[in-house]
């Protein structure tokens, strides 16, 4: 009976350290030598004051290929230097329940959509992952791109908007 009670004690306190209150999800320790990510608050904080673009990765804690993309693409040396020097990366679990304030506007969990209202936003309604957000220095919208990328395809997309070669761009 001892035992059991001290089983069920273990098992409760064990339980209990791993709640708790939600943590933001920014990611912001990075690996050393890896990609510096952050929160979505703490990029816009950040680039307020030095005026680098926001790159923002929206992906869900399901998708294989948002995986794969940690595993590979924001891995490799020269995407994870070239993004650390010119952007400030943001993490964006497109499914998080936590509150995210830009400007004045507070975004939530929309349940009937199974996303964040800024996921949602970001994106238009388009919810594929992975999906990536490239914002400028005054946060407008650059670009969102679409799926897996290698390094070979994402690279030249960091360096043609850290560039400013979109302003100079005739249509």
């Amino acid at each position: 009976m001892a035992t059991r009670i001290f089983s069920t004690l273990i098992l409760f306190f064990g339980m209990a350290s791993c709640t708790g209150q939600p943590k933001e999800e920014n990611n912001s320790a990075a690996m050393p030598g890896g990609i510096q990510w952050m929160g979505f608050e703490e990029a816009v904080r950040k680039s307020e004051s030095d005026k680098k673009k926001v790159f923002i990765d929206v992906y869900t804690d399901w998708c294989g290929w948002c995986k794969r993309m940690d595993a590979t693409t924001f891995k490799n040396d020269t995407v994870t230097d070239f993004m650390n020097q010119y952007y400030h990366a943001v993490k964006l679990n497109a499914e998080s329940r936590d509150t995210i304030r830009f400007r004045d506007q507070v975004f939530v969990f929309r349940p009937e959509y199974k996303a964040n209202e800024i996921a949602l936003s970001l994106l238009n309604g388009k919810m594929g992952y992975p999906s990536f957000v490239v914002l400028d220095e005054n946060f407008s919208m650059l670009n969102v791109i679409a799926g897996y990328q290698t390094p070979e395809q994402l690279l030249p997309v960091l360096q043609y908007f850290a560039g400013n070669k979109h302003l100079n761009k005739t249509e």
